[in-house]
C-alpha cells in the first residue's frame, strides 16, 4: 500500500475509534432505567414482571416475608416464590450518598470494607416485588459478605468484581471454590451492560467519580438469574459432605423467629456506634420514631437517605453484632471478621433497652441466629432488619 494511502487509512481509523469511545461513554451516562424503557417500547415481550403486578388497594397483607417478617400481598407473594433473593454489595463512601434501594431492602449487613469506610450487603426480595427498583452504587466483594450471603441458602450475589489478593481474602476465588459462578453469582464483570451500567448523573447537581456510578435494577438481575435457569429451586450440591437434593428457595430456609404481639414503645430514643474511632464520614446514629416504631439511620450527622423515594432509611430491628476484627491484613487494606461460631450482639427494636444476645453461625452456609442467653431464638420485630458488623469491645451508645 503506497505510503500515502497507508497515512490516510490510519487516520480515518482513529477518527472512527474515537467517535465510537466517544459515543459509548455518552450512552453509557444514561441511567439504565431508560435504557429499560427503551428496551420493552421495541419489543412489549421484554415487559418486567414489575410492571405486570396488578395489587389490589384492598387486598389483604397477611403473607409473611420469610426473611423479616413484614406482611405483603399474595400476589406479592405469588411474585417472589419464582425466585431467590438478591444479596447486593452497595457502596457507602460520602460520595456514594444518598444511595438507591436502601430504604426497600429487607436484610442489611454492614461492615467496614477497608480503610475504616463500610460497605452494605442488602438482601432484596419481599418488598421489591412490586416495583422494579433502582440499586447503586453497586461494588466489589467482601469474603465475608460472601459468608454472611451463604447463610441466605444461595441467594443471587451481586457484585462488581471483588477482592482477588491471594489468601483469605480472597474473595473472588472462594466465590470460584464454592462453585457459585454456576450457580448463583451475577457479577457484573461477566454480564455488563445494560443490566449493569455507569450512570454519571445518578445525583443531580453532584459530579461524582466513575467509581461511584455502577447501577442496576432488581428486575434486570432476576432477568439475568432467569436467562441462566437460576428460578427459585437451588441446584443440587454437597454441604458439608452431605449431598442435598435440588429445592425451592423457601422450603430450604428457615426463617427468623418475629414478633407475634404487639410490643410498647420503650424509652430509648436514640443508638451509636463508631465502626473506627475518628472516621466520622462512617458514624452512625439510630433515632427512635414511636409514631412509626423504627429507627431513623443518621449517617455522618446527616438522615440517611434513599434517592429512589427520598425517604429517610428505617429499620424495624438494628442489630450491632460484635465479632473478632483483623486487618488490614495486605496491601489493598483488605479487612477480616468472624463470621462462624458465635459472639455477642445487641438487638434493639420498638425503642426498648437492648437485647443481649449471642449469634451463632456454625459454619459457612448456616444460617446466622440470635439467640438469648438460655439459647433461645431472639423475636425480631417485623420489617427491615440491619446488623451493623462492629470489632469486638467497640462502644455502642445508648
Amino acid at each position: 500500500m503506497p505510503k500515502k494511502n497507508l497515512i490516510v487509512a490510519l487516520v480515518l481509523y482513529v477518527v472512527s475509534a474515537s467517535l465510537s469511545f466517544a459515543a459509548f461513554s455518552y450512552l453509557s451516562k444514561d441511567s439504565l432505567a431508560n435504557s429499560v424503557a427503551n428496551k420493552q417500547a421495541e419489543d412489549p415481550s421484554q415487559t418486567l414482571l414489575s410492571s405486570l403486578l396488578d395489587i389490589d388497594p384492598n387486598e389483604a397483607k397477611d403473607q409473611v416475608c420469610p426473611l423479616n417478617g413484614a406482611y405483603y400481598t399474595q400476589t406479592e407473594k405469588t411474585a417472589w416464590e419464582q425466585r431467590r433473593p438478591l444479596f447486593v454489595m452497595i457502596e457507602n463512601t460520602p460520595d456514594s450518598r444518598p444511595q438507591a434501594g436502601l430504604s426497600r431492602a429487607d436484610v442489611v449487613f454492614e461492615a467496614v470494607a477497608e480503610g475504616g469506610v463500610t460497605r452494605f450487603g442488602a438482601l432484596f426480595y419481599c418488598a421489591a416485588q412490586y416495583q422494579d427498583l433502582t440499586l447503586a452504587p453497586i461494588r466489589s466483594a467482601r469474603t465475608y459478605f460472601v459468608d454472611w450471603a451463604s447463610g441466605f441458602n444461595l441467594p443471587m450475589y451481586v457484585h462488581v468484581g471483588g477482592a482477588n489478593v491471594s489468601g483469605p481474602t480472597d474473595a473472588l476465588g472462594q466465590i470460584g471454590d464454592y462453585g457459585w459462578e454456576g450457580e448463583n453469582d451475577i457479577n457484573q464483570f461477566s454480564v455488563g451492560y445494560p443490566t449493569f451500567v455507569r450512570n454519571y448523573n445518578r445525583i443531580p447537581g453532584k459530579e461524582i467519580a466513575t467509581e461511584h456510578t455502577m447501577e442496576t435494577t432488581t428486575e434486570g438481575l432476576w432477568e439475568v438469574a432467569a436467562d441462566r435457569d437460576w428460578t427459585n429451586l437451588t441446584p443440587a450440591r454437597t454441604v458439608a459432605k452431605k449431598a442435598v437434593p435440588a429445592a425451592s428457595w423457601q422450603s430450604a430456609y428457615k426463617s427468623w423467629t418475629f414478633e407475634s404481639d404487639k410490643v410498647p414503645a420503650g424509652s430509648v430514643s436514640k443508638v451509636s456506634y463508631d465502626f473506627w474511632t475518628g472516621y466520622n464520614d462512617y458514624s452512625v446514629e439510630w433515632n427512635y420514631d414511636s409514631a412509626t416504631d423504627s429507627y431513623k439511620r443518621v449517617n455522618a450527622g446527616e438522615a440517611f437517605t434513599d434517592i429512589n423515594n427520598d425517604e429517610q432509611v428505617a429499620s424495624k430491628t438494628m442489630i450491632v453484632l460484635l465479632t473478632t476484627e483483623k486487618g488490614p491484613i495486605n496491601e489493598k487494606k483488605h479487612m477480616l471478621y468472624g463470621t462462624t461460631g458465635r459472639g455477642s450482639a445487641l438487638i434493639f427494636k420498638h425503642g426498648q433497652a437492648p437485647i443481649e444476645a449471642n449469634w451463632v453461625k456454625a459454619d459457612r452456609e448456616s444460617e446466622l441466629e440470635f439467640v438469648d442467653v438460655r439459647g433461645k431464638a431472639v423475636e425480631l420485630a417485623r420489617g427491615q432488619v440491619w446488623i451493623s458488623v462492629l470489632a469486638t469491645g467497640s462502644e455502642v451508645v445508648y
